[in-house]
């Protein structure tokens, strides 16, 4: 099977599934991640914010540089394929008009899409409809946590119409299982797959390797470790979603 996950940012889709990227590369099936927000900042100045993020990051200006070696580094643990596509972090993304920053704050990045998105939406699904095809099992996030490069993820995939899975996006589900909870109600039908020990250490070491990343969400890697584990000890394994009509 070919399975192409999509993560809003560079570390997004092995955070959130790493060990089933693993287990399913073993069990023979190709596997690529396709990196959504894997374009360039601006020219122009940083945001007072932007500029905060990188200092947390220990990363210069061009921080996606760093973050992309990351992510390669991180995609060879797991022995998949990986795809970048030129849309900037929300953080550099500014109205096409008045040049304003468009999520300038840490409140910014968990409230709605923007309206200065509109050609930025345009252009993920012009990308990803060409590079779409109908053998591929496309993996979207369900944008829980409300992340705005994950909602505008799923919103290009959603208007797509294709058919789809989708996966909770960690760590935000650890305070997110209500939105689960919601959606089964609604008769989305979730799919269980196991993950064994080489499959979670996997995870574990893809997710080392986003190095700039780890104190977004825990003190330090051995943190990480554990959380992780907690995390798949939920369930035994994770879940992918597809809705009632597919």
């Amino acid at each position: 099977m070919l399975w192409v996950y999509l993560s809003p940012h560079f570390d997004d889709a092995a955070l959130s599934c790493g060990g089933l990227i693993w287990e399913q590369v073993h069990a023979g099936d190709s596997v690529s991640i396709w990196t959504v927000c894997a374009g360039e900042p601006p020219a122009t100045e940083l945001s007072p914010f932007a500029q905060e993020l990188h200092a947390r990051w220990e990363a210069g200006y061009d921080a996606p540089s760093q973050r992309k070696v990351e992510d390669l580094n991180a995609c060879r643990r797991l022995g998949v394929t990986s795809r970048y596509f030129d849309i900037p972090d929300c953080i550099y993304r500014s109205h096409p008009e008045t040049g304003r920053f468009l999520y300038a704050s840490e409140a910014a990045l968990s409230g709605p899409v923007q309206p200065g998105d509109d050609q930025t939406i345009a252009s993920l699904r012009e990308e990803v409809e060409l590079a779409y095809q109908p053998a591929m099992n496309l993996v979207c996030p369900l944008a829980i946590g409300n992340h705005v490069d994950h909602q505008l993820t799923r919103l290009v995939l959603d208007a797509m119409r294709r058919p789809l899975w989708y996966y909770a996006d960690y760590p935000y589900v650890e305070r997110g299982r209500a939105q689960i909870d919601e959606l089964e109600r609604a008769g989305w039908v979730s799919h269980h797959f196991s993950i064994f020990q080489d499959g979670l250490l996997a995870w574990q070491d893809s997710v080392a390797e986003y190095g700039s990343q780890i104190s977004t969400f825990w003190p330090g890697e051995t943190e990480m470790r554990q959380a992780i584990a907690a995390y798949l000890g939920w369930d035994n394994g994770l879940r992918l979603w597809r809705r009632p009509d597919t």
